[in-house]
């Protein structure tokens, strides 16, 4: 996940088309992109609806959401009245996009400026860096995956722990506390369930993403010379390995949950 930030709409626009250029040339791999206007109340608007590439509606999900974050004032989203923003944040959460990224852009795009939000493969930062530093852009970048799946095996790993915490209190505990304790054990193992059935979803959801941007890879390379087909050739390969980590930690998290299950 990209954000360019730039002075105006108008060179936002010069933005959008740089990368698409980038993309024409092989240089990158351009999925999916939105463009965000900060007027000069602070107001934050989609003034070009997402192009959804071949991932979905990803990216549109996750725009709609920024709009919400970005509109607050600076550290809104990592300060105390987060809790007001519970459905925008869970709509990041379900993106792999944390807060603290929302923060660092919502400081940068004050009002008068936009933003180009765009699902892109890189096989390094210069080409984009240096299109976008020209226009006095700004860049900031996220991997989408990051926070997700380690977030399922952290939670997965937790809801066993408390499980096996709780067997432990229930052997040693007096007759009249037991049902009170088998009632959080119930509890811990209804969210355990969440946790193993959110694993084997995004195991899906990984493959399926992963199949699209192969697709979308491949008719570029059929565009492209000798020089970008290597190029992209090797973000196939990126695709690939991303794939394997996040299929390899979606297991963890749903090994972890079904322990705590039979536990």
């Amino acid at each position: 996940m990209l954000v360019a930030v730039f002075d105006s709409e108008v060179v936002a626009a010069e933005g959008l088309s740089a990368l698409k250029s980038l993309h024409k040339d092989g240089d990158i791999t351009v999925y999916a992109t939105a463009v965000l206007v900060k007027d000069a109340s602070g107001k934050v608007s989609i003034k070009q609806a997402a192009e959804q590439g071949p991932i979905g509606t990803g990216l549109g999900l996750l725009a709609g959401s920024m709009v919400g974050l970005l509109a607050g004032p600076v550290g809104l989203a990592v300060g105390a009245s987060m809790g007001t923003l519970t459905g925008l944040i869970f709509d990041l959460n379900k993106s792999g996009i944390d807060v603290q990224f929302v923060d660092d852009v919502s400081k940068a795009l004050s009002p008068g400026k936009a933003a180009v939000l765009a699902d892109v493969e890189e096989s390094w930062a210069a080409p984009v860096d240096t299109r976008v530093g020209k226009l006095g852009g700004m860049v900031f970048r996220r991997l989408r995956s990051e926070v997700v799946e380690d977030q399922l095996v952290r939670e997965s790993a937790a809801f066993q722990a408390e499980v096996k915490q709780l067997k432990d209190e229930m052997t040693q505990a007096r007759a009249e506390n037991k049902a009170a304790i088998q009632a959080q054990i119930d509890e811990a193992k209804k969210k355990a369930q969440v946790m193993q059935d959110q694993a084997k979803a995004r195991i899906d959801q990984a493959k399926r993403e992963a199949e699209a941007k192969i697709t979308a890879l491949q008719g570029q390379i059929k565009q492209a010379n000798d020089r970008q087909k290597a190029k992209i050739e090797k973000r196939i390969a990126e695709v690939k390995a991303d794939l394997e980590a996040r299929h390899a930690k979606l297991q963890e998290a749903g090994r972890l949950a079904k322990e705590a299950l039979v536990l």
